[in-house]
């Protein structure tokens, strides 16, 4: 029987394509313990490094004594900043423009950075060795607030820059400064607070957190003294990117380096940027000829690798008595750590967060932020977001609640009145983005409608009068969350790293018989690409998803891409994958023609081949066609069936959501119990409904541990507090609330199938809703805001505080 008399409804489900709830195809080798980790690769003559690490936050090294190292048996080579030097390898690049010590060269900056690097034959040799190094350290002024970095009695953190006046963007106002940007109309901001009747201004900080992946940063660096080649393995994020950065550091030619980046356990930004690690195994492995494995430890990761957030964000928002926006002003104070590590594009050193408009119709704005240097570990990455989003989603987010509360108005209505409107996209920010489409009242009204707000509501107000008759020890909050994401980071007028545009890429090969292989750049660290790459093939190729091989993180096999991070594997991969497939349809197209007898324009596409216009029963499958590309090409036409295509997007997407978080909190202990918790999500074109949710599950309890009890605190002396999962909250399936998600789909208009991204909106509007909630709940007892995290500790302290 020809294929194509099979029912329509037959042959889309044998497909299993975009929308369909497809099984992940990873899960098989995961679930058995068979997935291939860096710390599962063995190599021949593998030896081992590790790093001495300082005690201190700050202090200058007197000495370095690593004769007893040495002499241990088995003990291959110690590095020191002083081995690096003729090598020009003890500084590297940042890719915010900064320069980062890979060894202390000198003093160090943060507590446990790197000061040498052993290398031995196995793990337990080299952890004796680290222990017979002696440092001579003296010590010095700390500083760990970044509110006096620029006093004028602050200690001078980085002396190798502290002349220098001007930084990679722009003047500095002081050796600790590190750079100011502004965006907006500042005349006209300043015009609109000062003809504004209600006005709120509030200090709101975004602790610092930190990604922390179940599977620690490593690599395992092999160089071929022969070949003159040099293999990385590694928890690569974006391959082509480390490949790029070791070749400029190395003096290796990029086409001798071969990156691989194995199956990763989470990224969430952690494994975006370049560390110490990879540089020092790459010189170990070029001195010692031999396989360096290098594997941080857990308590490692989270004290020096790159953290997230630490914003401090002064918000002001003017506004009618009515209720409506006619101003916001932002001022940042950007907490950037020892070094400008921060993994954004290259013009913009505060990422996107000038995304802090919102979902809102603002007429006028201003932001300004000032990065700072402290005595903290370097960084800045996007933890489960894009460039900052999470920081200006929770920024708007609480200051829209902060203005419902001083107007008396319900925050939800007033997210209503201010909304950008449907028939306004696409719309162009105050700040400077152009949204490409939403029906952001839409979305509210159908999440409002599914939770029953009214009644929630009354609810609420009902607890509280029981509350104050001495009835209940629990108070009731609601948090409201609507949040715009701006993900696909890509247009190459705006988005670079390094210089290299940030476009995305796909290359498809159709064998024969008709089975698929497909390459990327970009790269899964638990996102379920392999799955639902193939789901885009098989829908815009009509070949079934279980017949197409998806590969990716291999540098030498997959086209040049800048990986995964950002929510832009769907938005910039996802197109390129889209379009690779359209090149292969153009050609499969003039194929069938040519096996038909008919003209190409007398053709159409029907689900997995071409029917004749008109005569139906002349048609052609894809697998036939494949099989003629190899054996019957038309006359004048090459043979085979691929294409690759770099996508450089028009335009950034942008995904929303309305998020409401039901909370109770006993004031007696500050234990905060999730009753409800609702997530409406559109990220246009739905590839996978399974996987969204799963994405949506996963960035949900990760904005709960966020917002709830997750954060690296400093002590006065610098001393990293919460550097091990006994102080760092990560939450269980015992703590971790049941999550209700939905939907609506506003499809982008200027991308190939209409999606826009889902993996990072959780985090994004979940932190709000979580936090919302808490001041939701002690609002009425006249506690204004109250900042993250929100453990039960601070919670019983603020009842406590408040006469509760």
């Amino acid at each position: 029987m020809n294929e194509m008399t099979l029912t329509r409804e037959a042959r889309e489900a044998r497909l299993e394509g975009m929308g369909c709830k497809r099984k992940r195809v990873e899960d098989i080798r995961f679930t058995q313990g068979k997935g291939t980790y860096v710390d599962d690769v063995k190599l021949p003559g593998m030896v081992h490094g590790d790093f001495v690490r300082s005690p201190y936050a700050h202090a200058r090294i007197k000495s370095i004594d690593a004769s007893k190292a040495k002499a241990l048996p088995g003990v291959l080579a110690v590095l020191t900043a002083e081995d690096l030097k003729p090598l020009g390898l003890h500084w590297m690049p940042t890719l915010a423009g900064d320069v980062q010590a890979v060894l202390a060269d000198g003093k160090v900056h943060f507590q446990n950075q790197e000061v040498a690097f052993v290398v031995a034959e196995n793990r337990y040799i080299t952890d004796d060795a680290l222990q017979l190094i002696d440092v001579e350290y003296e010590a010095l002024p700390v500083l760990v607030d970044p509110f006096h970095s620029m006093d004028a009695d602050a200690p001078i953190l980085r002396e190798d820059i502290a002349d220098k006046k001007t930084g990679a963007h722009g003047p500095r106002k002081h050796p600790n400064h590190i750079f100011e940007w502004t965006v907006g109309d500042r005349a006209a901001t300043d015009e609109a607070f000062a003809g504004a009747e209600v006005t709120i201004k509030e200090l709101i900080s975004y602790h610092r957190t930190h990604p922390s992946p179940l599977e620690t940063c490593q690599c395992l660096a092999s160089f071929d003294k022969i070949k003159g080649e040099l293999t990385i393995y590694g928890t690569f994020q974006a391959p082509h990117v480390i490949r790029t950065v070791a070749s400029l550091l190395s003096k290796i030619p990029e086409h001798k380096i071969h990156v691989i980046a194995p199956d990763i356990g989470g990224g969430f930004g952690n494994k975006v940027g370049a560390y110490a690690g990879y540089i020092c195994s790459i010189v170990a492995t070029i001195v010692t000829g031999l396989p360096v494995k290098w594997v941080e430890d857990r308590m490692e990761n989270l004290s020096t690798t790159s953290f997230a957030r630490d914003y401090h964000m002064t918000t002001e928002i003017a506004a009618t008595r009515a209720g409506r926006v006619t101003g916001l002003r932002v001022h940042v104070l950007a907490d950037h750590g020892a070094f400008d590590a921060c993994a954004d594009p290259s013009k913009w050193p505060a990422g996107f967060f000038n995304i802090v408009t919102g979902s809102y119709d603002f007429p006028a704005a201003h932001l300004a932020v000032d990065g700072v240097y402290t005595n903290k570990a370097s960084g800045g990455v996007a933890y489960r977001c894009s460039f900052r989003v999470t920081e200006a989603a929770y920024c708007i987010e609480r200051a829209m609640d902060i203005l419902a509360q001083k107007l008396g108005m319900d925050p939800a209505e007033l997210r209503m009145k201010n909304f950008i409107r449907r028939e306004q996209f696409p719309y162009q920010s105050a700040l400077g983005w152009e949204y490409d489409s939403g029906d952001y009242h839409l979305a509210m009204q159908r999440a409002m409608d599914t939770i029953g707000y009214p009644a929630l509501r009354a609810e609420q107000k009902a607890r509280q009068e029981a509350f104050r008759r001495g009835e209940t020890r629990e108070i009731m909050g609601i948090g409201v969350s609507f949040f715009t994401e701006i993900v696909g980071a890509g247009p190459s007028k705006n988005c670079d790293i390094l210089g290299v545009a940030m476009f995305d890429s796909a290359e498809i090969r159709i064998h024969p018989t008709g089975s698929i292989i497909a390459r990327m750049g970009s790269k899964s660290q638990g996102q379920g690409h392999e799955t639902t790459w193939a789901q885009i093939i098989a829908t815009e190729l009509g070949i079934p998803a279980d017949d197409i091989t998806i590969e990716e993180g291999n540098t030498d096999t997959a086209p040049y891409g800048l990986g995964t991070y950002g929510s832009r594997s769907t938005p910039v991969a996802g197109a390129a994958i889209a379009m690779a497939a359209r090149k292969i349809r153009s050609k499969a197209q003039m194929i069938a023609a040519h096996l038909l007898e008919v003209s190409e324009y007398d053709l159409e596409w029907d689900i997995d081949g071409f029917r004749v216009k008109g005569n139906p029963e002349r048609s052609k499958t894809m697998k036939e066609i494949a099989w003629a590309a190899y054996n019957a090409p038309p006359p004048g036409l090459e043979p085979g069936l691929e294409a690759v295509n770099y996508y450089d997007p028009p335009n950034m997407t942008y995904p929303f959501g309305a998020y409401f978080c039901v909370m109770d909190i006993d004031v007696d202990t500050g234990v905060a119990s999730i009753r409800r918790f609702y997530a409406l999500d559109d990220c246009g074109t739905r590839i996978n409904p399974m996987i969204i949710e799963g994405q949506v599950h996963g960035g949900l309890t990760e904005a709960f541990a966020i917002a709830m009890a997750q954060e690296i605190s400093y002590d006065r002396t610098g001393n990293v507090m919460g550097a091990s999962f006994m102080d760092f909250f990560l939450p269980t399936a015992v703590e971790t609330p049941k999550w209700e998600t939905d939907f609506t789909v506003t499809p982008s208009p200027h991308h190939p199938i209409g999606a826009k991204g889902v993996g990072e909106s959780p985090n994004v509007g979940g932190v709000p809703a979580f936090s919302n909630a808490v001041n939701d709940a002690f609002a009425f007892l006249g506690s204004g805001h109250l900042p993250m995290p929100h453990y039960p500790w601070r919670l019983w302290q603020t009842a406590r505080r408040l006469g509760a």
